[in-house]
Formats: C-alpha cells, structure tokens, sequence
C-alpha cells in the first residue's frame, strides 16, 4: 500500500467514525468537538487530493469560526437536555417521516444524475490556473449570487446567535457604562468615622 491510500484510509476512517461521534456523543460540547475533529480529517483529504485552498479554508472557516460559534452557543445558553430529551419520543414518528423523504429526495437525484461533460470554464485555460484562481474566477462570476445568499445565511446564523445570548437574565449584574459615568464621589465614597480604639 502506497503512502498516499494509508493516508486516505487514516483520514476517512477518522473523519466517519468523528461523524458518528457528533450524533451519538450524549454531551453537546463532546458533539461539536467531535464536528472539529471530522472537520480536520476532511481538510488532511482535501489536502490529498491536491485542493490546499479548500483544505485551508475548511480549517480557517469551519474550525475556526463555524465550530467554535456552535461551542460558543451550547455553552452560553445552558440548555435543559434532560427537559428536551421527555419530548423525544412525542416527535420522533415526524423525525422518521422527515429523514425517509430525506432518503428518498438522496436515492433520486443520485439514481437520475448523469454526467453531462459540460465544464463551467471551458472556456477558459484552467491547467494554467492554481486552485485558489479557478475558484476565485468561478466563485465571483458564475455562482455570484449563490455566494452572496451564503453569505446572508451565516449573516443571519451570527444574529440569530447574538440575540439568543444576550437575554437578560433576572439576579444578573451587569456592566452600566451611563450609570459608572454619573458617579460622583459623593455617591462612590462614604466616610465614616470609627471610635477610637474600637475598630473597625
């Protein structure tokens, strides 16, 4: 076995068993450690296959940003798994509806994909491109605007994530920036007088 295929079967193996880890791991925390994990491995095949700008966008993007907001989210909103664990049984026939239409939707567009030979740039010279040109050109011309709605849906993600830690919650202290610049030492300090040899 060539150096190449153990370093594919190394990272594949890894990356399904990190996969299984992220649905089966009963602590969120473990789950999205586990998603870095498969994020990770996936980069090392990317990195394989000859495509260092997905590799390093994959670690860059994901691990670095996407993964650490999941970890940032489960952590800061102290979700009840136990209480949302008691309904689990209640939606579970919806959840098997959805994940066999799920199947269904894969095993069609999979059993009625054909290769239709055509090249998004075949009019263009790409063996004189590197990866990251090609995917420059492609990303900014023909899929403009699937990129730009990408960008409004992690957009969206980030606002969605920002709202639901900032709840204000009762018996916490928080940081008044008007009310620290209203201060006067008149209302900052308060002398008091001890009797002698008594004190404090």
């Amino acid at each position: 076995m060539s150096l190449p295929a153990a370093f594919f079967y190394l990272f594949s193996a890894l990356m399904l068993v990190s996969a299984l880890m992220v649905i089966f791991a009963r602590n969120p925390v473990h789950s999205v450690l586990f998603l870095i994990l498969a994020f990770v491995n996936a980069s090392g095949l990317f990195v394989l296959l000859g495509a260092e700008f997905l590799a390093m966008i994959l670690v860059v993007v994901y691990v670095g940003a996407v993964a650490v907001l999941f970890l940032f989210v489960v952590m800061m909103l102290d979700v009840d798994f136990a209480e949302l664990k008691q309904g689990f049984m209640h939606n579970l026939p919806l959840g098997l509806l959805i994940g066999a239409v799920a199947i269904v939707e894969l095993v069609l567009a999979v059993g009625g994909w054909t290769d239709a030979g055509v090249t998004p740039m075949r009019n263009m010279p790409i063996e004189a491109m590197t990866n990251t040109e090609a995917l420059g050109l492609v990303l900014y011309t023909k899929y403009f605007y699937l990129f730009q709605a990408a960008g409004l849906v992690l957009l969206t993600a980030m606002i969605g994530a920002i709202v639901l830690t900032l709840q204000h919650r009762p018996g916490v202290k928080r940081q008044s920036i008007e009310a620290q610049n209203a201060r006067t030492p008149a209302g900052a300090v308060e002398l008091r007088k001890a009797p002698s040899r008594a004190g404090v």
